[in-house]
């Protein structure tokens, strides 16, 4: 491969941190399980309009790539050294910021995990990605109570004709994520976890080996994140993940590393959606951002945001929680004084 594979209309991190120098340094490098900067980069080459342009193929990726991750990390997430990170999933107990129900639609709370010794999904093999889809299939089965649930395969559901509702399932990934090798030997291997009451899913080989999702049509922070909680312990006690002391867990996309969690509410701003200039500003107050109704990338529809923090690395999933229940508590305020 030769030095600038990237188109010039490339607006990409990697794009603006990989100088010829880092090209020539790394180019040759490859990681335990063969893994090369070729590999890592084709996303953003493939996607000019990546905003990123880079992904991990394993945990190693980021000490091997570091001369290129780390600036990608440094400015993406806001931090200026590598310090120590801080993780805290202790329950917390929180007022509810809309007990009448009149914003707040939903809540909704997700991680990813990467099991340790496995290359991430982008660079898996299919028998390495078959053993780790049986691994979570195992422990997930001892989930009890509130927690217990069903394990649907993908591939079992295609041969019996068998259907769960849509919205329990996921579809490939996008062509970011199909260029860098995520979407490989889809639908196999895939499948999803959920409660019969669709509280708690795990979404298994999907950009991640597990995401982890906790929701409830309401606006009761404490409770999903405190669900979420819960279903980790047990999770932990038979899974390793993948877990670098400076940058939290790792994942193969390196805007998800640290606690790897988006905590959000669906909410419906009638007055602020005629005042986008505010609600900004408010948002950015508290480390949060605005997403359209359908997620990242998408529209706003009858005023409905998708609100959820910014920062995932250099704070704690504790305080990610408690700023955006203190954004939320300022938001509803202002949308009914104005």
């Amino acid at each position: 491969m030769e030095f600038s594979p990237l188109s010039k209309e490339s607006k990409s991190l990697v794009k603006k941190y990989l100088t010829k120098e880092i090209f020539q340094a790394l180019e040759p490098e490859s990681t335990d399980s063969g893994f090369t900067l070729e590999q890592a980069i084709r996303s953003g080459i493939l996607n000019p309009d990546s905003s990123i342009g880079i992904y991990a193929g394993d945990a190693q990726s980021y000490k091997t790539f570091a001369a290129i991750f780390d600036p990608i990390i440094h400015e993406y997430h806001g931090i200026s050294n590598r310090e120590k990170h801080i993780s805290s999933l202790e329950a917390v107990y929180l007022s509810t910021p809309d007990p009448d129900g009149e914003y707040i639609l939903s809540t909704r709370i997700r991680i990813a995990r990467n099991l340790q010794g496995f290359c991430f999904t982008n660079h898996i093999e299919l028998e390495q990605r078959r053993i780790v889809e049986r691994m979570i299939a195992d422990a997930l089965s001892s989930l009890k109570d509130d927690l217990k649930g069903e394990y649907h395969s993908f591939e079992l559901l295609a041969q019996s004709a068998a259907r769960t509702s849509k919205e329990m399932q996921f579809e490939k990934g996008d062509r970011f994520q199909d260029a860098a090798g995520i979407n490989s030997d889809f639908p196999q291997c895939r499948g999803v976890f959920h409660t019969p009451d669709k509280h708690l899913r795990v979404w298994v080989n999907e950009e991640d080996h597990m995401r982890i999702i906790s929701q409830d049509a309401s606006s009761d922070l404490s409770g999903v994140f405190n669900l979420l909680c819960k279903a980790l312990v047990v999770l932990e006690r038979t899974l390793g993940f993948e877990k670098d002391d400076t940058y939290g867990y790792l994942t193969s996309c390196p805007t998800n590393i640290g606690t790897t969690m988006r905590a959000g509410v669906h909410i419906r701003l009638e007055k602020l959606n005629q005042n986008r200039t505010l609600l900004t500003s408010l948002t950015k107050a508290h480390g949060l951002q605005i997403r359209g109704t359908g997620g990242e990338k998408t529209q706003v529809d009858n005023a409905v945001f998708d609100i959820s923090n910014h920062r995932r690395l250099g704070i704690s999933e504790v305080d990610i929680i408690k700023n955006l229940h203190r954004g939320l508590l300022n938001i509803i305020s202002t949308e009914k004084n104005l």
